[in-house]
């Protein structure tokens, strides 16, 4: 199919569905990944959570947000054929290659900057429920057999990563 047929038939799919929904209503679990040859995160200096190969999940949950979500991020990032194989070309999943997640809880991906010059965080799931789904996330993930660390929910934490390529992709559900 020609590139334009499916640009077209996408917006025929898709694109209505949002058409008349105001951006402040489309909420989203969102995370953004990015590969790492190794990525760490520490609080008041000290290290909570490192890993080697794998892949640094910076985790953003919102209001009415729930474990189908946490889950299929879960699985589309575990199952993402995002590590080079022997070719070069990105054809292998963190589980293909042995690598491991580094998940840090980060509510500033609910933020809303598009009015005013400070961000608005309405839509950012509570605490309690955050940190519920966070931990949902975590666990599917061991589930999986996904060596898994952690940073600490609403701690100020510093993160350190070394992106690989560097690769880094943005996925909600």
């Amino acid at each position: 199919m020609l590139t334009g047929q499916l640009i077209q038939r996408y917006h025929s799919d898709v694109a209505p569905k949002f058409t008349n929904t105001p951006l402040h209503t489309r909420l989203t679990m969102k995370t953004v990944i990015q590969r790492v040859t190794s990525a760490s995160v520490s609080i008041e200096g000290v290290v909570a959570g490192q890993i080697g190969q794998g892949i640094l999940v910076l985790l953003g949950v919102e209001k009415g947000d729930g474990e189908a979500q946490a889950g299929w991020l879960v699985e589309k990032i575990a199952g993402l054929r995002i590590f080079s194989d022997h070719d070069g070309k990105m054809n292998r999943s963190v589980l293909d290659v042995a690598g491991s997640l580094l998940v840090v809880s980060q509510f500033t991906l609910a933020g809303n900057c598009s009015k005013g010059r400070r961000p608005s965080f309405d839509t950012a799931a509570p605490p309690d429920e955050g940190e519920r789904l966070y931990d949902y996330f975590v666990r599917a993930a061991r589930r999986l057999g996904l060596p898994v660390e952690t940073g600490v929910f609403q701690a100020d934490m510093q993160v350190s990563l070394v992106n690989d390529g560097p690769v880094t992709f943005i996925l909600e559900r």
